[in-house]
C-alpha cells in the first residue's frame, strides 16, 4: 500500500495545485467584477473603490442591527 501512496503523490500535488491556480484566478476575477461595479454604482464623488466598499459594509451592518434591534422588539 506504501508504494501504491508513492506512486499517487505527484498526481494528487498536481490535481490540488491545479485546483488551487483555478479557485484563484475565479476569485480574482470576481473581484475585478465585484470592482467595477462598486466604481459605476456605489462609489460617490472622489471616492476609491476601498472606502466606497467599507462605506457599503458598514451601511449593511447598521440595516441589520437595525432590522435585529426591530425584531428584538416584536419578540418580546
Amino acid at each position: 500500500m506504501s508504494k501504491l501512496r508513492e506512486a499517487n503523490r505527484p498526481i494528487e500535488d498536481a490535481v490540488v495545485g491545479s485546483y488551487h491556480k483555478i479557485e484563484k484566478k475565479v476569485v480574482d476575477s470576481y473581484r475585478k467584477i465585484e470592482d467595477r461595479f462598486i466604481d459605476a454604482f456605489l462609489a460617490q464623488d472622489d471616492e476609491s473603490t476601498e472606502q466606497a466598499r467599507a462605506r457599503v459594509v458598514q451601511q449593511r451592518e447598521e440595516r441589520q442591527c437595525q432590522q435585529d434591534r426591530r425584531a428584538g422588539r416584536r419578540e418580546r
